[in-house]
């Protein structure tokens, strides 16, 4: 029978750096973690249909949600949608484990085999602690060498930075079409939000080997898809993606 257990990746951190802010262009922490709706839209396709769900971090500890991914503003007003999803992750902490998350280095490589797929939400928090991670690396190398399904959303393909640190030190995604939280939109946070300058998802990968595809030049809420991996560009994909990443999963089922 085959496994519907889905290794899920989280960050630990509650912040990430904020660079040449103010006139001392001073280097801050600003307060992040996981966005809520690239988290919880995925996660509930995957419960519906079935999936266990395990969630593992770099050190085991709680997630943080982003504080902005909790505003009525992320969800355009609506009140009964953030309830929804914010009830989702309560319930996660208690059935499943969220409040304690699994570390990488306690997942050996016989259990990493249990595991029909990987995804990794986003929020500003992978830049942080994610992407030189070699604890993540060796997860993702098994993923990427067994061809099973993985998914990742806006911020969270900059996780994939990782592969380069485990292994043979090669970037596993290299020539794969991504997309990611663009530069472009990147670059409109750091001027009307955080007042300083973030790392750049796209240009990461790209400077990796991966081949980007912009995802807010074309459609909102756009996926790519090339090989094993669906990867999305903002909270709007969220919905798409984790169907799709479903898709995948129940094709190598088949």
């Amino acid at each position: 029978m085959a496994s519907k257990k889905i290794l899920i990746i989280m960050s630990d951190a509650a912040s990430f750096p904020l660079y040449n802010v103010g006139a001392e262009h001073k280097t801050i922490q600003r307060p992040s973690g996981y966005f809520l709706m690239e988290l919880a839209k995925p996660l509930s396709h995957l419960l519906e249909e079935g999936y266990e769900v395990t969630f593992a971090s770099p050190e085991g500890k709680e997630p943080t949600p982003d504080p902005l991914s909790l505003s009525l503003a992320a969800f355009a007003g609506n009140f009964y949608e953030r309830r929804r999803e914010t009830d989702l992750m309560e319930k996660m902490k208690r059935d499943n484990g969220f409040s304690c998350p699994k570390k990488f280095s306690e997942i050996s490589d016989d259990e990493l085999k249990s595991y029909a797929g990987v995804f990794i939400p986003g929020g500003h928090a992978p830049l942080s602690d994610l992407g030189d991670n070699p604890e993540l690396g060796r997860i993702l190398n098994h993923f990427h060498a067994e061809k099973k399904p993985t998914a990742a959303l806006c911020h969270g393909p900059y996780a994939f930075l990782s592969t380069k640190y485990a292994g043979g030190k090669e970037f596993a995604y290299k020539g794969y079409k991504l997309t990611s939280w663009s530069d472009a939109e990147e670059k409109f946070m750091e001027t009307v939000v955080f007042r300083g300058e973030v790392t750049k998802v796209a240009s990461s990968l790209t400077e990796a080997g991966a081949e980007m595809v912009e995802g807010i030049a074309t459609a909102m809420g756009k996926i790519t898809e090339d090989r094993e991996v669906v990867t999305g560009d903002n909270p709007m994909a969220a919905n798409s993606l984790g169907k799709r990443f479903i898709e995948k999963l129940k094709g190598q089922e088949s």
